[in-house]
């Protein structure tokens, strides 16, 4: 029996991002109280002592507003409900501005083992325009408390495209985050997601355009790569051994329990999704959730992830597919958007930038 992941969507903040569209409302303590038992009731109701649960990931939200003893009592119900690895990769997302050393000495003594920090930028003003509330020195001083405290894994979020960035702003970020202990980045394009603040006309008419922005991109992985830091996947880079376990799963279309308000699943042969309110997962005896694929993974959603990552699509698993898909590798390796070793396709930086539009071109069409 395969293992399984656990995804525990945390719903809360401090204040939301102009440019967020993930389900957040604002932290209080009675809500946070109430949210907690709501998650430890329904690990006990998903609980399959006979599957391992090999990654745990608090995903946000801030998830670092709850308190250790809050994520502790979720670690243990989780070792009390599945066969929790001893050597499983237990993530938390944080905001720089929530953690002090005693709180990092207390995440890693309950045994949190990654940390994935929103820096996003380590240029004040472009974080004041993100409406952050760290600044860069804030954020530095984060990574090296979690250092001190033991923290051998940390990621770090960085943001390209935001308004008045310029090359030299965006590698002096990414030479101080190079410089600091950290093992993994992922690299956001900023874009204006429907219903959010940014989603306005007068914040597109300020953003960089296609062409500058794709300058951006491929000069950041350049970047990253001279540091180590090596692309796995479109948006995310990590130093050899260090590629999250975790979002591996989603990309290679292996089962994970999503808990918590909007949280995703994949696991008994369906895709299935909680409501996004937190006054329902708090209140209903088990999350309320809503099918959203009946049959996945199969070959068009699996290839389709595939080409996500840097590893590529295997075309010995395409099936009767493969005749079809290997008459159009040659045109993308010509124009330099895939890399083809025979066996495997794998898109360049140059192809991840056009990665919708190829994977339509080899899959559905």
């Amino acid at each position: 029996m395969d293992s399984a992941g656990i995804y525990i969507h945390v719903p809360f903040c401090g204040k939301k991002c102009g440019y967020c569209d993930f389900y957040s409302v604002k932290y209080s303590g009675t809500a946070a109280a109430d949210y907690t038992d709501a998650v430890l009731r329904n690990l006990r109701y998903y609980s399959d002592i006979g599957r391992t649960v090999d990654t745990v990931y608090f995903g946000g939200g801030t998830p670092s507003l709850l308190t250790a003893a809050q994520i502790e009592s979720i670690l243990s119900e989780i070792e009390r409900d599945f066969s929790l690895d001893g050597n499983a990769e237990i993530t938390l997302e944080a905001n720089p501005n929530t953690l002090t050393p005693q709180k990092l000495a207390e995440l890693r003594r309950i045994n949190v083992n990654r940390l994935s920090l929103g820096v996003q930028s380590l240029a004040d003003d472009e974080l004041k325009f993100l409406g952050r509330t760290h600044s860069a020195e804030r954020a530095v001083r984060a990574i090296r408390d979690a250092h001190d405290a033991g923290f051998s894994n940390i990621s770090c979020d960085l943001m390209i495209g935001i308004p008045k960035q310029t090359a030299e702003s965006m590698k002096r970020s990414i030479s101080r985050l190079a410089e600091l202990p950290i093992q993994h980045v992922s690299a956001y394009i900023l874009k204006t997601e429907k219903g959010t603040p940014f989603d306005c006309d007068e914040i597109r008419e300020i953003l960089p355009d296609d062409d500058v922005t794709a300058d951006l991109y491929l000069s950041m992985v350049g970047l990253l790569e001279q540091f180590g830091f090596r692309q796995y996947e479109v948006s995310n880079f990590a130093l050899s051994g260090y590629e999250s376990r975790h979002n591996c799963r989603y990309w290679k279309c292996r089962d994970y329990i999503g808990i918590g308000p909007s949280a995703h699943s994949c696991f008994g042969n369906k895709r299935f999704a909680a409501e996004r309110s937190i006054d329902s997962f708090i209140q209903s005896p088990v999350q309320k959730t809503y099918v959203t694929d009946n049959s996945p993974c199969g070959f068009e959603e699996s290839a389709m992830l595939r080409l996500r990552l840097k590893e590529g699509l295997d075309l010995a698993e395409t099936g009767s597919h493969r005749e079809k898909i290997e008459k159009k590798i040659p045109d993308l390796v010509k124009v330099g958007y895939a890399e083809f070793d025979g066996r495997y396709i794998s898109l360049t930086p140059k192809g991840f930038l056009m990665s919708n539009s190829i994977i339509e071109y080899l899959i559905f069409e």
